[in-house]
């Protein structure tokens, strides 16, 4: 969709984004945590996103790993946001939820829309169930897609297509350790490593 916002529009957007200080895994409501391995096959850590899991391929999620979880967790929650995106609120890609305890991995593809085999999955910021893939405007820059996962002590009821105010209210007060992975996507230039400058970090 955002690959025909012509460059000219993309260039003077540039400076208008969300901020990292706008994603889930720093909101005060959380609460403090201790810190998972998160990672994945397909790229490193502030490394580009394979144009397969973008609006430029295939728009297949990526594949994703996570080490030893705390004690007590109950569920795995996972929120993928762009606050590189031009708009007050990051730009949220998928949520899922209900993750067992004992999952260790996402599989390539695995966010799909509700009814098959796969995770509880919520809406996009398009309104749409399952992965929206990462479709920067040309000429904007590098976008950075933070996938957040969350450990929680319990599994909480957010019906059945939660959007990301209702996944933030819910975990608020449950996390037990979260992880942070980023990947970063562009269209007409190089794309910068890094992670997206944040107010306040998960503790170690």
């Amino acid at each position: 969709m955002l690959e025909h916002v012509p460059r000219w529009l993309g260039a003077a957007l540039r400076n208008v984004r969300a901020g990292g200080s706008k994603l889930a895994i720093v909101q005060e409501g959380l609460g403090s945590f201790a810190t998972i391995a998160l990672s994945s096959p397909a790229f490193a850590d502030g490394a580009r996103l394979p144009a397969r899991f973008t609006a430029d391929g295939e728009g297949l999620s990526p594949p994703l790993v996570w080490g030893p979880l705390p004690d007590g967790t109950r569920s795995l929650a996972l929120i993928v946001e762009d606050p590189d995106a031009p708009a007050l609120q990051p730009l949220v890609h998928a949520i899922v939820w209900g993750l067992p305890a004992d999952e260790h991995r996402l599989t390539e593809g695995a966010i799909v829309a509700d009814g098959g085999d796969g995770p509880d999955v919520g809406r996009s910021s398009f309104f749409r169930e399952g992965w929206l893939p990462p479709d920067p405007p040309t000429g904007h820059g590098p976008h950075h897609y933070a996938f957040q996962l969350f450990a929680l002590d319990g599994c909480p009821d957010l019906g059945s297509t939660p959007g990301r105010g209702a996944l933030i209210k819910a975990i608020a007060g449950h996390v037990l350790a979260a992880g942070l992975l980023v990947g970063t996507y562009d269209r007409g230039e190089t794309a910068k490593p890094g992670k997206p400058a944040v107010a306040r970090t998960a503790p170690a």
